[in-house]
């Protein structure tokens, strides 16, 4: 009985996939002006017939990572994957790591960039608030997936009057930036606020000084940055075969982001050599919380 009720549990939760997965390659393909959303649907319906006649959990997890590869491909070609190919950015070969561009602007001598948009990406029953930040460079600032940028927010330490310390977030996209111009980047940053038991309620005195002014910032509002910092978390391109396992909890899934947007969802030579496997584990509080 236990048996049939996890099997049924798969089917259950492979449907949902398949419904999403079917919702997003059906606006791809609509938006790309491709014939029509019925090829989507049609691959969605076959890949779920398939799963209702097995009972191996390794069957049924494959044939979800095709629902979600059917739909990469779809959102690929609705970003523009399908037209130029997207290589004014690699070195040469585009997995050497000898040109990286490591602190290019440092504290004493920033880089301004302008933001874009800044977007609330959870629902109203999220623990916490998280926004995607999407911030103009002009191509001045380039970086490599698994890079960070510091932000030196506004202002001046109450205590002593000094600049605020620069705080480091982990860049969200693709070195091509969301809109593939290669001209922006994207951060993923909670809101970090202190919950007073006294007070019942939010200490503004204590809330996080760079999380709250990235949160609440407008287009065309300027953000003092340095770096890009980092090469530990680079990708290792060499080996096109290579097998990603990437683990994150909330805002930790931002590296990967710009990880599988370059390994999926862009025409690079990146992306074409690609052929190995990517695994993504998120931890989050609920499903309002859950990030892209």
């Amino acid at each position: 009985m236990a048996a049939d009720e996890n099997v049924s549990k798969r089917k259950r939760a492979l449907k949902t996939l398949a419904k999403t997965a079917g919702v997003l390659a059906t606006a791809a393909f609509a938006t790309a002006g491709l014939p029509p959303a019925a090829i989507a649907a049609k691959k969605v319906k076959e890949v779920v017939e398939v799963v209702e006649t097995v009972d191996n959990t390794n069957k049924i997890l494959a044939a979800g990572a095709g629902v979600v590869a059917a739909g990469a491909a779809a959102m690929k070609l609705a970003s523009g994957g399908g037209g130029m190919a997207q290589n004014f950015l690699e070195a040469e070969p585009y997995w050497d790591q000898s040109t990286v561009p490591v602190n290019v602007y440092k504290n004493k001598a920033p880089f301004t960039g302008k933001v874009v948009s800044t977007k609330r990406i959870v629902g109203p029953k999220a623990t916490g608030e998280t926004c995607h930040i999407v911030i103009d460079h002009k191509g001045d600032f380039p970086y490599w997936e698994g890079q960070s940028w510091g932000v030196i927010p506004p202002g001046t330490r109450e205590k002593d009057g000094k600049p605020h310390a620069v705080r480091l977030y982990s860049i969200a996209s693709s070195r091509y930036g969301d809109d593939m111009t290669g001209n922006t980047g994207s951060l993923c940053v909670r809101r970090a606020t202190y919950w007073c038991p006294e007070l019942k309620a939010d200490d503004p005195a204590k809330k996080g000084i760079c999380s709250n002014f990235l949160c609440d910032t407008n287009p065309g509002d300027e953000v003092v940055m340095t770096g890009p910092a980092g090469k530990v978390m680079l990708m290792p391109e060499e080996d096109p075969s290579t097998n990603y396992i990437m683990v994150a909890t909330g805002t930790g899934i931002a590296p990967f982001r710009g990880f599988v947007r370059r390994l999926f969802f862009e025409d690079t030579p990146a992306a074409n050599a690609y052929k190995g496997q990517a695994w993504l584990f998120l931890g989050v509080a609920n499903s309002d919380a859950l990030l892209y």
